[in-house]
């Protein structure tokens, strides 16, 4: 005899639930009309959905939209304070924290330096804390009301049996940094290569419509968010900075020889820099010490030379993986490319196949310099939206 199979009601509930919100999310405002067009759900069970979730305060009405001839549609949102998330990118000279509403405008933010020779997982750990901290004070929100904190980290990300980094750069192997982080906060804990979370953030927390779609995140240094399917048998996808460029070249911090960050992550543009005889006034910040080399390289040459660089590896993307977009951003990335987008293109073109690469569009991140928070805030985000 079949065995009878338990009740999906309850589960097709919380799926109606998290198909609604989302689409909620992304068209906000919306009549109940669109939202049953966008979810391919009934007008009923829309405003079944809609009368609970407003009930529990998690959407409010924004308003109304003229209808010809009948009653004015009204229009829903998310309620941005029902919650709060808060996103943490560490990078190798700083760490940045941002707190946020559920509309993701930022209610608080904390911003500290890293040295850049301490990179033990004890001084990150005691910075994201302390960040943590920092922004709850500032924003006096209620703790209750954050759904989560989102971390993106450099490296690859294990996520079972625990949550474990591996960085070599930083010098970590299999590091539990959730288990660390425990130590000193409570908050639900989502962790993940910083250039995934930049990818999931700005193509709408991994919209599949365009699967192929390749993040290049240059700051200290390189990484690349692959959002597709494909995540490597260690979860090592998307190291592009340890690919190598030139073989036998110069020296890179993992240990090996050539690599791509060794020539454009923003350490070594400055390196090759001074050793063309650049002078860099600010040599303490280095933002500020990469911007002298964008806006006057000082007839070295250092800066064509990095987007042909640049535009050989991204050309190399393209021919692997074939993507329809490839979107660079990071804050040495969006320096680079804010003047010399068109040359980092051409040099692209130079090195990859003529159809794939007329099929890739290459633009700059639409988050701006704070996408590397921003994205780290989406996950928990993500999590509420599906949970």
């Amino acid at each position: 005899m079949t065995q009878r199979q338990p009740s999906t009601v309850g589960t097709l509930g919380r799926g109606n639930r998290s198909l609604l919100l989302r689409s909620l999310y992304f068209s906000a405002p919306a009549s109940r009309h669109t939202l049953a067009t966008a979810t391919g759900l009934s007008a009923a069970s829309v405003g079944k959905v809609v009368r609970e979730l407003v009930g529990e305060g998690v959407v409010i009405e924004a308003g109304s939209l003229d209808s010809n001839g009948g009653r004015p549609q009204r229009l829903l949102r998310i309620a941005p304070g029902y919650g709060h998330v808060v996103g943490v990118d560490v990078d190798e000279a700083r760490l940045r924290v941002g707190l946020f509403d559920l509309s993701m405008t930022e209610l608080a933010r904390a911003d500290h330096p890293l040295d850049p020779r301490r990179h033990g997982p004890e001084a990150v750990v005691s910075r994201i804390l302390a960040g943590l901290t920092s922004v709850l004070a500032e924003s006096a929100v209620p703790r209750d009301t954050i759904l989560g904190v989102g971390l993106g980290v450099p490296g690859a990300v294990r996520q079972t049996p625990e949550v474990t980094v591996n960085s070599q750069t930083f010098g970590w192997e299999m590091v539990p940094l959730e288990r660390l982080l425990r130590g000193g906060t409570d908050l639900a804990l989502h962790i993940d290569n910083r250039a995934n979370a930049v990818g999931r953030a700005e193509l709408g927390f991994g919209n599949r419509e365009r699967p192929s779609v390749v993040v290049a995140l240059l700051g200290s240094s390189v990484g690349a968010g692959i959002i597709s399917d494909v995540h490597g048998a260690s979860a090592g996808a998307g190291e592009l900075g340890h690919t190598v460029l030139v073989a036998g070249g110069r020296s890179c911090r993992c240990g090996s020889k050539g690599c791509l960050e060794a020539y454009v992550g923003a350490g070594a543009i400055l390196d090759r820099f001074r050793e063309a005889g650049g002078i860099v006034a600010n040599d303490a910040d280095q933002e500020a010490a990469l911007a002298t080399v964008v806006y006057d390289d000082q007839g070295t040459g250092i800066l064509a030379e990095t987007c042909r660089h640049l535009g050989a590896a991204i050309g190399g993307l393209i021919n692997l993986l074939n993507p329809s977009r490839l979107i660079l951003g990071g804050w040495a990335g969006l320096l680079l490319g804010e003047r010399n987008l068109d040359a980092i293109r051409d040099a692209a073109c130079l090195h990859s196949l003529k159809r794939c690469f007329a099929a890739t569009s290459i633009d700059l991140c639409r988050l701006g310099p704070d996408a590397a928070v921003r994205g780290a805030a989406t996950l928990p985000v993500e999590r509420f939206l599906n949970d």
